[in-house]
Parts: C-alpha cells; structure tokens; sequence
C-alpha cells in the first residue's frame, strides 16, 4: 500500500507516542519499586502483557512448529535478562540517568550483529561508540570522589547489552518465523521465567498496594504490550530511520519526566553526558542521512 503524507503524518505521532510512553516507563518502574521487588514487579508486567497478547493473538499461536518455540524462547530469555538487570540497577540510581545508559543499546547491535553474522559495522558506527564511551562517562563517573562505576550504572551497561542481544535475535528470527507468534512466546517466556523465580524466593505476594499495583498495570499494558504492537503498526507507514530518531526520543521524554515527577537532581556535568550519548545514539541510528538528503536537495536547487 502507498503511503501517503496524512498516513505518515500519523504514523510519526504513534511513534512521539510510544517513545513519551516508553520514557515514562522508567518513572512508573522507579515508583513501583517502593512496594515490591524488582522481580515481582517483573512478573505482574509480563504476565499481564503475556495474557492480553496470547488472548488476542491466539489465532497465531495454532500449530506452532517447535523452531518457533525454541526462538521464542531465545528472545525471551534475552528480553527477560535485561529487563531484570534494568530492575535491579533501578534501585541504586536516577531513573532519568538510567534512561540515557539504557539508550545506548542501538549503538551496541552493529558490533553484536558482526560477531554473529561477520557483518563489519560502518563507520558511523565506530564514531558512535567513541561518542558512547564519551557520553556514559560523563553520564556515570562521579568525578568528585572515584573514577568507577557504580552498581546501578554497572547494571545498566549490561542491560543495554542484554537489549541489544534481544534486538539482534529478534532481527536474526523474524525472517523465518511469524513475528506475532515470536512476541507472545517471548513475553510468555519472560512472564514464566519472572513467576518462577519469584515463587521460589519467597518474595511473590498478591499484597500490592494500590499505588504499586497501576504502576505495574500501566507498565504491563502500555508501556509493553501496546507500545511493542504500536511500533510495529507505526513503521509501516514510515522508513526506519525516520522511526530511529523519533524512538530515541525515549530517553529524553525519560529524563524530563524523572526530573519533573521524582525530582531528579541532574548536575550540568550529566546533562552534558546525556546530550553527548544522544548524539551518539543519533549518529547510530540515522548517520545523519536527513543532513545528507537535505544537501542533496539544496544542491538540485542550486542547479536549477
């Protein structure tokens, strides 16, 4: 089907949408966390997410073969891991300043995609890892006392390695497999995966107080079932690097919510860290081809 300007015009409002939403996810998470653990807030997410999904998909899920079940389940564990360490690192540090760390896993999937499939990023790419390495350590390195990490920084790196894993094999699996089937697999997947672990540390509880419990609702059905079905639907109607740039919007929308709504306390050092990382993030995504395509039209005119 053609796309067509009011199409596309919706289409980038569904996508400013979903990254306001995915930013906003990093506030819901921060103020569930003061009424349960990071697991159990893992678990109600992903069961809620995995059960709408199965519900309205379920014609998809007829006659799966076990290939698909197996890479469902690849994906899953990968989505389940990050998220877990996301949680985790939660605990110990700005929910904003999580965001931009969290953001820097589309700079991680060109070099994770060479090491599977040989596949040399481009040179854009290895600027966007140098202004990365930039970025998170003006973002984490508290200059005052230690030049280390902290736990939640740490953890955060690792989450947005374990994303861009996720990002790769979802990527690698798609083309064989039907993708609807993949999503509720892995949200299936990572909804088990939660419920076990939290019923064999004793810390599953049905005793969740309001306030935690929409919190948890909201991240379930927003911020993961409706907001991963929205960017499927959105990206028809758009080129991915047009996509790329509104989507990275994520981390912004993130840091203005923490600041706004938890009263995060950003020093100009860790501004400056989050506007280096999301240039490199940009640079990753887009490698500025709108500059280039703008150059190229200014050029036609001149010539006219």
């Amino acid at each position: 089907m053609e796309k067509t300007k009011k199409q596309s015009f919706y289409a980038d409002l569904g996508l400013i949408a979903i990254a306001f939403v995915w930013g906003s996810g990093f506030v819901a998470s921060k103020n569930a966390l003061d009424s349960m653990t990071p697991m159990m807030l893992m678990a109600l997410r992903f069961t809620l997410a995995a059960l709408i999904s199965g519900f309205i998909f379920r014609k998809h899920l007829k006659n799966i073969s076990k290939e698909t079940l197996k890479a469902g389940c690849v994906i899953g564990f990968f989505l389940f891991t990050a998220f877990a360490a996301q949680m985790i690192g939660l605990q110990y540090m700005l929910a904003g300043k999580q965001a931009f760390l969290t953001g820097t896993n589309v700079i991680m999937v060109p070099f994770i995609y060479w090491a599977v499939k040989k596949h040399q990023p481009d040179r854009y790419n290895f600027i966007a890892a140098f202004i990365m390495l930039l970025g998170i350590s003006l973002l984490t390195i508290d200059f005052s006392t230690s030049f280390i990490f902290q736990l939640g920084d740490s953890l955060t790196i690792l989450c947005a390695f374990l994303f861009a894993c996720h990002i790769v094999s979802v990527g690698i699996f798609t083309k064989d497999y039907d993708p609807i089937a993949l999503t509720v697999i892995q949200l299936s997947f990572a909804a088990v995966l939660s419920l076990v672990y939290v019923i064999f540390s004793g810390e599953f509880t049905l005793n969740i107080p309001v306030a935690g419990l929409a919190n948890g609702i909201y991240l379930g059905v927003f911020c993961t079932f409706l907001a991963f079905l929205g960017q499927t639907v959105a990206q028809k109607y758009t080129n991915s690097t047009h996509a790329a740039i509104i989507l990275s919007l994520e981390s912004v929308f993130g840091s203005i919510l923490s600041i706004i709504i938890l009263g995060d306390n950003f020093t100009s050092i860790m501004f400056i860290g989050c506007f280096v990382i999301f240039m490199g993030i940009l640079t990753a995504e887009t490698k500025w081809s709108f500059l280039k395509n703008k150059q190229k039209k200014s050029a036609k005119i001149s010539k006219l």
